[in-house]
């Protein structure tokens, strides 16, 4: 199996998934070292630096990327599995900013109210024990937290010639902030254009589901991925696979609407699987679907259909490549999960 290292510099940087050149051709399957920069573009260190004057508005989310996948067509299914997800920094940060996040008026949704005050946190993170640190701006509380890393983005090109920013999730993946983007987990994406165009970014040290504010403790991070092709089979919408559970993610707006494309993306997963026809397939995930929200605060919201493993028969998804992949994972060296 190959291994590629790939560090960008900041004029590699991509900040949309489709019309950006790429930066490597691979041919699959292949390690992938790669470290990927903040969300803020590095642009917040402290608790002084504040979004409003800090940021580049045109320059959010940077990725990692994109890596032209070798034999890759339209209809494909691009593998990508998560080996180690370390953070690249002692700390993360994370920020209220005005008009923005789930709990204040937006500019798609506006109000009256004034926008809300902001405030810059920054989360130390303790390698040791694997912590981040929260420390309240307004008393003396102070939390250690778990450090849960994971990908906020993971995409490839849309079809039809589709330039989108890395601030939007969809069907081509993207910017889904969901904290099931951890290691372990393997991710599925429908390939739209020759080549597949996949890029990687968004780490965050610790996020809970919504990513209530709009801001996670984001982080720069180190990543080692595996990335395989299978051909064919490209489902509608991101699929991931770990060892416990199948899950679906679904983009859009209102809510409902990224939870039913979650949904109907399961049920079909659940026919291609066990031979079930939609109605049956509907019915038995009325009883065993968990639905953890993504975020409610993107361009469109993402929301998860998430089935236990355990309460279903065993069976080889996509060929078995999650399984496969976690034995290259751990012919290539230590693993984190």
């Amino acid at each position: 199996m190959d291994h590629v290292t790939f560090i960008p510099t900041a004029d590699q940087m991509a900040y949309t998934f489709g019309g950006a050149a790429p930066v490597v051709r691979i041919t699959p399957p292949t390690v992938l070292t790669l470290w990927t920069e903040d969300a803020y573009g590095g642009r917040i260190t402290s608790a002084a630096d504040v979004a409003t004057t800090a940021l580049d508005t045109e320059d959010l989310n940077p990725q990692t990327g994109p890596f032209w996948i070798e034999g890759a067509e339209p209809g494909d299914t691009l593998v990508v599995h998560l080996v180690d997800l370390t953070p690249a920094r002692t700390w993360g940060a994370s920020t209220l900013i005005p008009f923005f996040g789930g709990l204040t008026s937006v500019p798609v949704s506006p109000t009256l109210q004034d926008p809300l005050p902001e405030r810059t946190y920054i989360y130390e993170y303790d390698s040791a024990a694997d912590t981040v640190a929260f420390s309240a701006h307004g008393s003396d509380f102070e939390l250690a937290l778990p450090a849960n890393p994971m990908l906020g983005t993971v995409g490839v090109a849309p079809a039809r010639r589709e330039v989108r920013t890395s601030l939007v999730p969809d069907v081509f993946g993207g910017n889904m902030d969901t904290p099931e983007m951890r290691a372990g987990a393997t991710c599925y994406l429908r390939v739209n254009v020759p080549g597949a165009l996949f890029s990687l970014g968004d780490g965050h040290y610790r996020q809970g589901e919504g990513e209530s504010c709009g801001t996670a403790v984001e982080g720069a991070m180190n990543v080692t991925a595996i990335v395989g092709l299978v051909k064919g089979g490209g489902p509608a919408w991101p699929r991931i696979e770990s060892d416990t559970h199948l899950m679906c993610v679904g983009s859009g707006r209102p809510l409902e609407e990224a939870w039913r494309a979650g949904q109907v993306e399961m049920i079909t997963w659940l026919g291609e699987l066990y031979g079930l026809d939609r109605l049956d397939a509907y019915q038995l995930l009325t009883q065993i679907s968990l639905a953890p929200i993504a975020n409610v605060v993107d361009t469109n919201y993402s929301s998860v259909t998430k089935v236990d493993k355990r309460l279903l028969p065993a069976a080889a998804a996509f060929g078995g490549v999650h399984q496969e992949m976690r034995s290259a994972a751990r012919a290539f060296g230590t693993i984190t999960y």
